[in-house]
């Protein structure tokens, strides 16, 4: 073969201009490694989401809404890590949100006390880590379905915050509020706080030995136990790892809109944040779930929640749209990992 000849071919068997064999062969591993991440699908409608709002609405981008964003995305975020952490152990907490509409109030009463703000504050998120134990208490070492138990929960937190408020939203008080800066009314706070505690309980679920016993408690419950696992010990700490969360972000929101309402929270939080859980890969009946896929999962809920607002979507006919939305996502979601575990995605 000529030296022109060998310029115009380059390597023998392949035409001129093609891409080299092994950048092909890196970019279909590249592609093959994307489809079996469990959260691959999620990610897709996230961006997806993303670019239909920004292209149907410049208004969306503009940096005034992508605060806004945050805001409705960080909330969502914090109260999914604590739902994953149980979920993937075979528990739930649906009194989550009521810990979120208690503690602030908690806060108000310890200052009115004249209790200082820095501890007022700690206080309300000491209560959740109370209200956490207790539903531990009732689920582990008494024996209730976690479900059952936690609603009973829900509605005690509700009734006694109902009673002492007499139902009267109240504004946090001036003391507290340098602090409030940090923790949710600074524009970007919220979601700051939303990506440094995701990012801390992703390295505890994947890298810790605490996360592996998650896990393992949530897969096999009988089989943890008999490899000297303390499956309780791990509820416990899940449950009240998400009662905190859920005090965190009843604080952080009460200083975010200048309100502490006895009627914000309820079990619309709860919800929310299960469903970024299971929309993300987290299996209801334990075993699995990351921190990535609730990530992934919190933010197609937020950008819905913000986009259809954008460009103008009726509320009344937005949670149609949501719970479609969120019914196609699952669907592509299962029928993926059903792909993924026949083989024919390797």
């Amino acid at each position: 073969m000529s030296e022109v000849t060998q310029q115009h071919t380059g390597a023998v068997g392949r035409p001129a201009g093609a891409p080299p064999t092994d950048t092909w062969r890196a970019i279909r591993g590249g592609a093959r490694f994307f489809a079996r991440q469990r959260e691959a699908t999620i990610f897709v409608v996230a961006i997806a989401l993303f670019a239909y709002f920004a292209v149907t609405n410049s208004n969306f981008t503009t940096q005034a809404n992508l605060v806004v964003l945050s805001q409705d995305i960080a909330p969502i975020i914090i109260i999914a890590i604590g739902e994953v952490l149980l979920l993937i152990s075979g528990e739930i907490d649906l009194s989550v949100g009521f810990i979120y509409a208690f503690a602030p109030f908690l806060m108000y009463y310890m200052i009115g006390y004249g209790v200082p703000a820095l501890p007022a504050i700690l206080i309300g998120l000491l209560f959740g880590l109370v209200a956490g134990w207790f539903n531990a208490f009732l689920t582990v070492t008494l024996g209730l379905p976690s479900f059952i138990a936690t609603l009973g929960t829900a509605f005690l937190l509700d009734g006694i915050m109902l009673t002492t408020s007499h139902a009267e939203p109240v504004t946090p008080p001036a003391s507290a509020l340098g602090i409030g800066k940090w923790l949710g009314s600074d524009a970007w706070s919220m979601i700051i706080w939303a990506v440094i505690l995701l990012a801390i309980f992703h390295v505890v679920l994947t890298r810790t030995r605490w996360g592996l016993h998650t896990v393992a408690a949530g897969g096999n419950l009988l089989g943890a136990r008999e490899a000297g696992i303390n499956t309780a010990r791990i509820k416990y700490g899940t449950f009240m790892i998400t009662g905190l969360l859920g005090a965190l972000v009843g604080l952080q929101v009460s200083f975010q809109i200048s309100d502490i309402d006895p009627l914000a929270g309820g079990f619309q939080p709860m919800f929310y944040a299960v469903a970024a859980a299971v929309i993300g890969g987290t299996a209801m009946l334990g075993g699995s779930g990351t921190m990535i896929g609730a990530l992934l999962g919190s933010v197609v809920l937020g950008v819905l929640t913000d986009g259809f607002g954008v460009i103008g979507i009726s509320a009344n006919t937005l949670p149609v749209i949501f719970g479609g939305a969120i019914i196609v996502a699952m669907i592509a979601n299962v029928q993926l990992s059903r792909l993924r575990e026949s083989g024919r995605m390797r």
